[in-house]
C-alpha cells in the first residue's frame, strides 16, 4: 500500500465576515429583546449589561450578569439573529455561560487517575489496569522441584511479577521520596544506611540500592534508599562531654561521724 504525505501547509479558517452597518444596527439594538427574553426563560436572574459581539454577518450575542445564587460569575449569552435587510432579529437561544471570574467546578478526571497513594482503605479492591506495564507474566512450574524451588526463591511462581519498567519506576519514586537521600533528614548526617546495622537488604534486583530499617526509633518498617541517613545510625557515638561526672564508690553505711572541739563548744 502506497502511503502519500501531502506537504501542502494547512489551511487557517477565515474570520468570520462582519455584519454591514445596516446589520450591525439591527443586531446590536435587540438588546431589550435580548433581556425579556432571558426573563421569559428565568424570571428577574438579569443582571448588569455586558455588552454585544458579533458571530458572522448575521448574528450577534448580548451578555448579562447573571444574578443567581450559586452562580458568581456566570453571565446570561443570548444569540441574536437577523437575515440581510432585516428591520428587526430573533433571538435564537439563551443560554447561561461561565464567565472570567466564574466559579467552576474541577476538571472531571477519570476513575483510574484519581486514586492517590494513601487512598487505599481496609476492605477497598484496587484492580490493576489492563496491560498494566509495570506487570509482566510470571514463571510457570516446571513439576521440577529443584528448579521449581530455585525459580520459587528469586521471585517466580508467581502469576504476574514486576517487570523492568515497574521496578525501575519503582526504584525511582523511592529514591526521590521521604526516604531517599534527598529527604530532610538525610540531609541533616553524614552516616548513611549502607553500612547501618538496622538496615535489612531487599531481596532481588531492588536489594542493591534498598533496604528495610528496622530501628523502631527511626523509620523502622519502611523501605530506605542506601544513600539516605538519619541520627540514629548504629555507628552513632555518643557525644562528648555527656552524662555524669565518674566518681569512686563509697558506703556511707560506714562513715564514722566525728564531733569537731568548735561544735562540742558551741553546744
Amino acid at each position: 500500500m502506497d502511503i502519500s504525505i501531502d506537504s501542502a501547509e494547512p489551511t487557517v479558517a477565515a474570520p468570520p465576515a462582519a455584519p454591514s452597518d445596516a446589520a450591525a444596527a439591527v443586531l446590536s439594538g435587540a438588546m431589550e429583546q435580548a433581556r425579556q427574553a432571558i426573563i421569559e426563560f428565568s424570571g428577574d436572574t438579569v443582571g448588569e449589561y455586558l455588552g454585544v459581539s458579533f458571530e458572522d454577518e448575521s448574528a450577534a450575542t448580548h451578555r448579562f450578569l447573571a444574578n443567581m445564587p450559586g452562580y458568581q460569575g456566570w453571565q446570561w449569552a443570548v444569540v441574536v439573529a437577523a437575515y440581510p435587510g432585516a428591520e428587526h432579529a430573533t433571538v435564537s437561544e439563551v443560554v447561561l455561560v461561565p464567565g472570567p471570574t466564574a466559579l467552576l467546578a474541577p476538571a472531571w478526571v477519570p476513575w483510574e487517575e484519581r486514586i492517590r497513594p494513601g487512598d487505599l482503605s481496609p476492605g477497598d479492591l484496587l484492580v490493576p489496569v489492563k496491560d498494566d506495564p509495570r506487570l509482566v507474566p510470571g514463571y510457570a512450574g516446571t513439576g521440577d522441584p529443584a528448579i521449581d524451588d530455585v525459580a520459587y526463591e528469586i521471585g517466580f511462581g508467581r502469576r504476574q511479577v514486576l517487570s523492568a519498567f515497574g521496578r525501575d519506576e519503582t526504584a525511582q519514586r523511592w529514591h526521590d521520596g521521604d526516604h531517599g537521600p534527598g529527604a530532610p533528614m538525610a540531609r541533616g548526617t553524614k552516616r548513611v544506611c549502607r553500612d547501618c546495622g538496622f538496615m535489612n537488604p531487599l531481596a532481588g534486583a531492588l536489594g542493591s540500592m534498598f533496604g528495610v530499617c528496622c530501628n523502631e526509633m527511626s523509620a523502622d518498617a519502611r523501605v530506605v534508599d542506601f544513600e539516605y541517613g538519619c541520627g540514629a545510625h548504629s555507628d552513632t557515638p555518643p557525644a562528648p562531654g555527656t552524662g555524669s561526672p565518674l566518681y569512686d564508690p563509697y558506703d556511707d553505711g560506714v562513715v564514722e561521724v566525728v564531733e569537731t572541739p568548735e561544735v562540742i563548744e558551741g553546744s
